[in-house]
């Protein structure tokens, strides 16, 4: 009896291509598109190849004729407002900057969607991302980095579990970019030159301060000051979730020099500003710790970590502190680590773990 495994199809070519290599390799393909954040009633056409609208569907759906599988369009709307778009307000109106797709990826695209593959009988769940899962010698689960690193996408799927690990199957992260989009053409998918989303699929303008404002309403902080180091005030803001750290344009500050956001003050509805040295540090620590490839982190361990999606990463040692955190000292120091992004710990190829940034020591 061939295995059952559902496809979380985005309507992208990665995600096609997961479903057409599986129905190579002998499993039962169901594909399935989480329908999780748009309205029926607006059309939504993505320009970038977004994941989660309207178009999605509909590209989806032709890949799935085309392979001759099942498909579906589960609704996962309350799921993905609670986890990923609450949190994405809640965390820039603490002055903090989220990475809504990890959320997404352990809250919704693992959690609820496994939830509801195995209650109708799938072995694995499937996606597209640029990834491997492999099984160590001691038992445990890891994440892999793909063998392409121009599109690994290791550093947002930190956060999965041992149990959702293994009951996922991940076979487009053993190709290149281009070797999948070439098996896509060879089976004649539809989506096979579609390009690749860059926005968050939820703020399609790209405009993450006016969404928050609009979402959040009443709760808005407003305008406030921008202050340097000193506590000298160098002008006036427009609220405080418009900014992040390192950011430089749009501050609107005649300084007369490169400056920067170097903190975020909430509790005052201040901006710190500053010059680039102020943005780099050697000790970051981060809580909400998932380890991976081990079970927990017994003694300081040198790790190549990642600060940031496109971080090229740093070696350093992480230690275990009080309260579950964890502290990286890097041996080189990196620039705007900030609260609320993600650092993701390296043991070569593997995922060792990884947290939340939750602050920078001197």
């Amino acid at each position: 009896m061939k295995e059952k495994v559902v496809v979380g199809m985005s309507g992208g070519v990665d995600s096609s291509v997961a479903a057409l290599l599986l129905k190579e390799q002998g499993y039962d393909v169901i594909g399935v598109t989480m329908q999780i954040w748009q309205e029926e009633e607006r059309e939504i056409k993505e320009t970038g190849g977004g994941c989660c609208g309207l178009s999605a569907v509909e590209d989806a759906r032709g890949v799935a004729e085309k392979l001759e599988i099942p498909y579906y369009v589960m609704n996962f709307k309350e799921e993905f407002k609670s986890s990923v778009m609450d949190y994405f307000v809640e965390e820039y109106l603490r002055g903090r900057t989220p990475n809504p797709c990890i959320a997404c990826n352990r809250y919704v695209k693992w959690e609820a969607l496994l939830r509801r593959s195995i209650a109708i009988g799938a072995d694995y769940i499937a996606t597209g991302h640029y990834a491997r899962i492999d099984r160590l010698p001691g038992g445990r689960y890891a994440i892999r980095s793909s063998v392409t690193a121009a599109k690994d996408q290791t550093y947002a799927l930190y956060n999965l579990t041992q149990e959702q690990l293994a009951r996922t199957l991940m076979p487009v992260g053993s190709y290149a970019k281009e070797e999948i989009r070439g098996m896509a053409e060879a089976a004649g998918l539809p989506v096979a030159r579609k390009p690749d989303s860059q926005e968050i699929c939820f703020v399609p303008d790209d405009d993450y301060g006016g969404f928050v404002d609009r979402a959040a309403g009443e709760r808005v902080p407003g305008s406030g000051k921008f202050i340097d180091k000193e506590g000298n005030v160098l002008g006036i803001h427009k609220g405080i979730t418009h900014y992040t750290i390192g950011q430089r344009r749009g501050l609107g500050l005649p300084m007369g020099e490169r400056v920067f956001v170097t903190q975020i003050r909430p509790e005052t509805n201040e901006v710190v500003i500053g010059g680039n040295e102020d943005i780099f540090t050697r000790r970051v620590v981060c809580d909400r710790v998932n380890f991976m490839s081990v079970e927990d982190l017994e003694s300081p361990v040198r790790v190549l970590t990642k600060i940031r999606y496109n971080h090229r990463g740093e070696y350093g040692r992480i230690e275990k502190l009080p309260g579950g955190r964890v502290l990286c000292t890097f041996e080189q120091p990196v620039r705007a680590a900030t609260a609320g992004q993600a650092m993701v710990f390296y043991d070569g190829e593997y995922v060792l773990g990884g947290g939340t940034i939750s602050g920078t020591e001197a």
